[in-house]
């Protein structure tokens, strides 16, 4: 399994025979290495209906015929715009055939706006464990620290984390660090950082508030084999 980073909150995961991308927030994303027109996975994953997270996934997955799956309130409007959809809500698992999908909770907040400035709510924000080949990643979407980080960590033993570090609309490193500690995952990513100004953060900052965990920060187009 091939894992990369690519700026905001983007993750791509490439199985064997499967590209799974999560939050594509290409357009006016300045840190990301990715084209609209260069992407076509499989499927979609959404965190939440925010637009920095939502980003391309209408022209992506119409381009391409990428099944989207988000919670469900987002899954119907996206739906609506003429993609196919699976919504699924927090606790809820399913398996498909590039892997297990199950959305934990995330405290946020989730609503689309609009071109005409209509705001759309999107239903709960969440977080994704993603299982494929024996592995769990775990994307955190825009969250809070919250308690029951814990729990999840020890039901679902997770190899991978990303966690989101800006501060602001998110956790900040040092909340963040004490999410890697609840989470115990093999190891920790920061993500949703640097992308606008109220988020800029020093990600070696959180490295070092991290302790007994693997920290890998990555550039955009970072990636790794797990």
């Amino acid at each position: 399994m091939q894992i990369s980073y690519h700026g905001h909150s983007i993750v791509k995961i490439k199985t064997g025979n499967h590209t799974i991308l999560i939050d594509p927030f290409i357009t006016g994303n300045k840190l990301t290495d990715l084209t609209v027109e260069g992407e076509k996975p499989d499927a979609i994953l959404l965190t939440h209906g925010h637009n920095d997270h939502v980003g391309d996934t209408v022209a992506i997955a119409k381009a391409c015929d990428a099944l989207v799956i988000a919670p469900n309130e987002l899954a119907v409007y996206l739906g609506w715009q003429g993609i196919k959809t699976h919504g699924m809500n927090i606790g809820g698992a399913c398996e498909f055939e590039f892997g297990t999908v199950k959305f934990t909770k995330a405290f946020h907040s989730s609503s689309y706006t609009t071109e005409d400035n209509q705001i759309i709510y999107t239903g709960m924000p969440t977080g994704i464990l993603f299982t494929a080949e024996g592995k769990t990643i775990y994307h955190a979407g825009d969250t809070s620290l919250f308690g029951d980080m814990e729990m999840i960590g020890k039901r679902h033993p997770i190899d991978v984390a990303f966690v989101p570090i800006g501060d602001n609309f998110t956790m900040g490193p040092e909340d963040a660090a004490l999410a890697v500690e609840l989470l115990n995952p093999k190891l920790a990513i920061p993500i949703h950082f640097n992308t606008f100004p109220p988020i800029e953060q020093d990600p070696e900052t959180f490295r070092a508030l991290v302790k007994g965990h693997e920290v890998k920060v990555l550039e955009a187009g970072g990636l790794f084999e797990l």
